[in-house]
Order: structure tokens, then C-alpha cells, then sequence
């Protein structure tokens, strides 16, 4: 990949948006580009790395294993987005806490932590960026927790067609299932009595959305 066409993916993330061409050129001299075809890993739980990865392009899928090597679905990442799980600034080496899987081909910034904090954050370059990438993440993760511990199905169905409607139409209605760890059953009660309370319209197994007001009302609460 030449020079050119680097910076220009660089530009293409949201955190970079700000800096002059000088310094996504030091962003370009500390990372490397790399093109993940879907299906491939890009870490394991328990791996640790010097580098932290954005996603350029394509989806992520985060996941655990449990026990009993079932696979438990945690959240998507979307491009233009932060992919490490940072829990400190103090330490070049950053260590996963879970599973990503692409779910279609994707291209990934790997950056030098050690650089990226030297060049930039010594200085109070991208501080207030990168920490509101770090608190989406976190924003994520209490999503899991509500979901995991607080929703019902129709709340997890609700808030998945809020947040996420482009994953939820592209995938089968059994991988929705399973993600949200209801049966299928279940879930097309759930879209039925949606589709009842006329919040959401179905048209050849595609979901659309009519009143996004009361779909979030179930999920933050106020159920049908």
C-alpha cells in the first residue's frame, strides 16, 4: 500500500479528524494497515499486544467462551471505531479480554501504543477524543450487563433493532436468537407484538422501523 492511499484510510476514522496532515503523517510512520478477510480472528481472549486496533472498515464481532465452550456474544464494532479493551495508560501492553471475529472483510489501523501515547497524548494531542473512545466502549459493555442481567426478551429484541437494525435484517432470525440468548420462538413472538403495537414494520423477513420513540421506551423501561 503506498503512502497516499495510507493516509487517506487514516483520515477515514473519526479520532484522526482533527489533526493536520504533519501529524496523520506521524500516525501513518506508527502503524501498519492491515486487510482481514470474514471469518479470521483478530485476537483471542488472554492475548496481549503493543499495538491498539481501530476498525477502518467491516464488522466485529466480540465474544467469551464459557466453560462449557459455548460461545457468548457480547457486543458488534462497527467501523470508524475503536477495537482495544484499554484499562490503563500506564502500560505499552494492552490485554484481551475477550474473543473478535470479522463478520465480513474489514481493514484494521494497528497503531504503536507506546508511539501513539509519545507523539500525541504526552502532548495533549487526541486526550479528549481517545478518552470518549474509551468511555463508548465502557458505554458497551454496561449495555451487555443490561442486557445480560436486566432486559427481558422484548427488551433485548428492542434494543437490538435500535441499536444495531442493519446486523439484525443481515443476519438468520436463528443467529439473532442465539445472540441474544432467547429461541427463536420467543423472538417472533416478540417481532409479532411489535409488529401489533405498529413500532415496527416486517416485509420480506426485513425489519424497518416506524416509531423509534416507543421502541426505546421498551428498553428503557416502559413496556408494551
Amino acid at each position: 500500500m503506498i503512502a497516499q492511499e495510507k493516509l487517506e484510510l487514516i483520515k477515514k476514522l473519526s479520532l484522526f479528524k482533527s489533526l493536520s496532515i504533519e501529524q496523520v503523517e506521524d500516525i501513518r510512520e506508527i502503524s501498519s494497515i492491515i486487510e482481514y478477510p470474514k471469518g479470521s480472528i483478530l485476537y483471542y481472549e488472554n492475548d496481549s499486544y503493543n499495538k491498539i486496533f481501530f476498525l477502518i472498515s467491516g464488522v466485529l464481532k466480540v465474544y467469551k467462551i464459557d466453560k462449557f465452550e459455548n460461545e457468548i456474544f457480547l457486543y458488534h464494532i462497527h467501523k470508524s471505531s475503536l477495537i482495544s479493551e484499554l484499562t490503563s495508560l500506564e502500560d505499552n501492553s494492552i490485554y484481551c479480554y475477550s474473543n473478535s471475529e470479522f463478520m465480513e472483510d474489514s481493514v484494521v489501523l494497528e497503531v504503536d501504543f507506546a508511539e501513539f501515547k509519545k507523539r500525541f497524548l504526552s502532548k495533549n494531542i487526541l486526550n479528549d477524543e481517545f478518552i470518549n473512545e474509551i468511555l463508548l466502549k465502557t458505554h458497551q459493555l454496561h449495555c451487555v450487563v443490561n442486557r445480560e442481567l436486566v432486559f427481558d426478551a422484548t427488551a433485548k429484541v428492542a434494543y437490538m433493532l435500535s441499536d444495531d437494525l442493519e446486523m439484525f435484517n443481515s443476519l438468520k432470525r436463528q443467529d439473532v436468537s442465539f445472540m441474544l440468548h432467547i429461541q427463536p420462538e420467543t423472538l417472533s413472538r416478540v417481532l409479532n407484538k411489535l409488529k401489533r403495537s405498529h413500532i415496527i414494520e416486517v416485509e420480506n423477513a426485513v425489519v424497518s422501523i416506524i416509531n423509534q420513540e416507543k421502541l426505546n421506551n421498551i428498553y428503557r423501561g416502559d413496556m408494551l
